[in-house]
């Protein structure tokens, strides 16, 4: 009776062929059966579990040419095991640079396999369209600058979540990884707020209005009473250091903030949001653009850009931007003591509680009276 067509085939002679001495049929056999496991009509549990076996098995003793044919052939189908596509990227070289390329889906364990040997595979592996969330966030783990930078250029994947909050704060700190998220159609103005000082003025104004739609509904606290008079005096003196320290002081932040960017223009940018953020006029601000730094004042479009930047930004939306940007909340109220309305049902019943506490005769003391 003819053996089924559907029952797994009889490896017996081949692998007793294998273990002949100085005979080494380990890639034929991986070979052909690779061709039979993705020609084949149909494969059933057993076949596939079969095939597993063997092919993980012989995956690691094969030469690098099989490994790297077997793994084209097995990357793109389907059916393939994932434990084959482990062994395969664990491999290295040719073989897991097809799985990384042809294989429909890098999961988790996947990634790690072809991370396993350090080479530099994961930019390529950020590179590739239709990653997984979980794929992604893996490796944003990584904190690797080129693959930050490699998930950041991916347009074929969408960025969100602590994925994107993770490129997010880092991308404050690096120039390129920010202009190439400020460029991502999925990324909400919101979610881009830190990175504003690395915008175009065209993106700035989008981030802009849409700090503003928020910033407007929450209270500021009042500027620092004499800090205006107390900047422009130390810009008068050019004593750049005490300035700073003082207008930091004045919104709470520390007195290294301007380090958190590299540039020197964007440096004096976030300067103007501060001054913004302080309260001072507009005049103030104009004649410190004049007197502070030498460079700037000698540049009238510069000046004319930091006024543009100071008349642009209302406060309440300069304090978020610099929260966003710091990545520190700024302090809503100037004042620890609770907020009391001046107007509405609170306050009259409060005020009409004074007034007839006022009203109200005292009570009369009762004497004291001793004891024996």
């Amino acid at each position: 009776m003819p053996p089924s067509v559907d029952a797994p085939p009889d490896l017996s002679g081949l692998l007793a062929l294998a273990r002949i001495e100085n005979l080494d049929l380990k890639p034929v056999i991986l070979r052909v059966q690779t061709d039979l496991f993705v020609r084949a009509p149909g494969r059933d549990r057993t076949a596939i579990e079969i095939f597993e076996s063997l092919a993980c098995g012989l995956i690691p003793t094969v030469d690098e040419e099989t490994a790297r044919v077997v793994a084209g052939k097995l990357a793109p189908f389907p059916e393939t095991p994932p434990a084959i596509l482990e062994a395969l990227a664990l491999r290295g070289g040719g073989a897991r640079d097809a799985v990384v390329e042809l294989a429909p889906v890098l999961s988790r364990p996947l990634i790690e396999a072809a991370l396993a040997d350090g080479s530099d595979i994961a930019a390529r592996i950020a590179a590739r369209a239709g990653l997984s969330r979980e794929a992604v966030d893996e490796l944003v783990r990584e904190g690797r600058p080129e693959i930050d930078l490699a998930l950041a250029a991916n347009l074929g994947i969408t960025l969100r979540g602590a994925a994107l909050a993770r490129l997010v704060g880092r991308g404050r700190g690096a120039a390129d990884l920010a202009r190439a998220l400020l460029i991502r159609p999925d990324v909400s103005a919101a979610d881009l707020a830190p990175l504003y000082l690395h915008a175009d003025p065209m993106r700035r104004s989008v981030i802009g209005r849409t700090v503003e739609a928020t910033a407007a509904l929450r209270p500021a606290p009042p500027p620092p009473r004499g800090l205006g008079e107390t900047l422009t005096g130390l810009s008068a003196a050019r004593d750049v250091a005490a300035f700073v320290a003082a207008l930091a002081d004045g919104l709470g932040v520390p007195r290294n903030f301007l380090a958190v960017v590299a540039d020197a223009g964007a440096r004096y940018d976030l300067l103007t949001l501060g001054l913004r953020a302080a309260g001072l006029h507009e005049e103030e601000a104009v004649y410190i653009f004049l007197t502070l730094n030498q460079g700037v004042a000698r540049s009238a479009e510069r000046v004319a850009d930091l006024v543009r930047l100071f008349r642009t930004v209302s406060r309440p939306a300069a304090r978020d931007l610099i929260a966003a940007i710091l990545d520190r909340p700024l302090q809503e109220r100037g004042r620890t003591e609770p907020h009391q309305p001046l107007h509405g049902p609170e306050a009259k019943l409060r005020q009409g509680g004074e007034r007839a506490a006022l009203q109200r005769p005292p009570l009369p003391l009762r004497a004291r009276t001793e004891t024996a």
